[in-house]
């Protein structure tokens, strides 16, 4: 007797399955994994979104959680796993995993913790999606965007760091909100490490075509009146802030991941200051990934934009680079 389905449907063609054209992987599910998840799917930008993580019972809640929205969501399918033949014909993977910083440990004691871990899980990633980009969340995300680089095989092009994405973001709320326009209507870059050394680029600062450097020439400086030195250092306080308030950081950093993901898929060709390969740009000689604007495009980092920067300000993307290397070249197996 014919079931339901049968009598419901008339298949016209017996083949396999089309696969997914734009299928986006989240490895890890944390606060942060699931931010980016989230946003992913709210921007509509994936048909199949995969989740990885080893702690399967909170893996098997989140993903069944999100399909029990399906019905508002235009993501057909949701799927989850520990084991990696899960994210198979990834177009884009997000690496979100890696353990936190404890009480009392160094940077580079926590890189090296999460380099062990990322020795996992980039060969499995490479493995079931070859053609896959790469953008990794997980801090430090600078040395952790190079170990990955290192570890995957790929070109340079399709390994990338959500970087000062995020930082830019801050500053451009923050300086926004005290000049009274929308986030948007002002323009500005912090570049360099997504961390303590970061760059804010003054110079480049403008609000509709018009250079605050040249109403105020002190901004940024020791010698500014404004003291607008302190937003860049709010920039920097900001996630440590937060983190003392809530206990982590999610919303704005799955946010910023879902706007580069937006610009790799839909081939946007738009610009973002994120981790890339820069030896050789800017006079820095080592192999360090850190964050200039970036052309993004449906094959990764398309190009960087030789953004004018004063003798200032090249300095200190120089000396954030040395900081990245000299942590880079202590660690072991990459």
């Amino acid at each position: 007797m014919a079931s339901i389905l049968q009598k419901l449907i008339t298949p016209l063609f017996s083949g396999p399955p089309e696969p997914p054209r734009n299928k986006v992987t989240v490895v890890g599910v944390g606060q942060v994994g699931m931010a980016c998840a989230v946003s992913i799917l709210l921007r509509e930008l994936a048909d199949e979104l995969a989740l990885v993580d080893v702690i399967e019972d909170k893996l098997k809640g989140e993903m069944m959680d999100l399909q029990h929205g399906s019905l508002f969501l235009k993501t057909p399918k949701i799927v989850a796993d520990k084991d990696y033949s899960v994210t198979a014909n990834s177009r884009i993977v997000v690496v979100t995993a890696g353990v936190r910083q404890q009480e009392g440990e160094s940077r580079l004691n926590l890189v090296q913790r999460n380099v062990n871990i990322f020795k996992h899980i980039i060969p499995q990633i490479i493995r079931f999606s070859p053609d896959c980009i790469i953008i990794v969340v997980s801090n430090p995300v600078d040395v952790l965007t190079y170990v990955t680089w290192k570890l995957s095989g790929l070109p340079k092009h399709r390994i990338i760091g959500s970087g000062t994405n995020l930082d830019s973001a801050r500053f451009r709320f923050l300086m926004a909100d005290k000049l009274g326009v929308h986030t948007s209507s002002f323009n500005g870059w912090i570049l360099g490490e997504h961390g303590d050394t970061s760059v804010p680029v003054w110079s480049g600062t403008n609000v509709g075509g018009v250079s605050l450097q040249t109403l105020n020439p002190n901004i940024g400086t020791d010698c500014d009146d404004e003291n607008w030195k302190e937003t860049h250092k709010r920039v920097v306080d900001s996630a440590y802030e937060v983190i003392k308030l809530k206990g982590y950081t999610n919303w704005a950093i799955g946010l910023s991941v879902a706007d580069i993901t937006e610009s790799l898929m839909r081939n946007m060709n738009r610009i973002h200051p994120v981790s890339t390969m820069v030896q050789g740009m800017f006079g820095i000689a080592d192999e360090v990934y850190l964050s200039l604007p970036c052309v993004l495009n449906s094959g990764g980092v398309a190009s960087v934009v030789n953004v004018t920067l004063t003798d200032d300000e090249v300095t200190l993307l120089r000396a954030s680079a040395s900081t990245l290397w000299d942590i880079q070249k202590e660690l072991q197996d990459v």
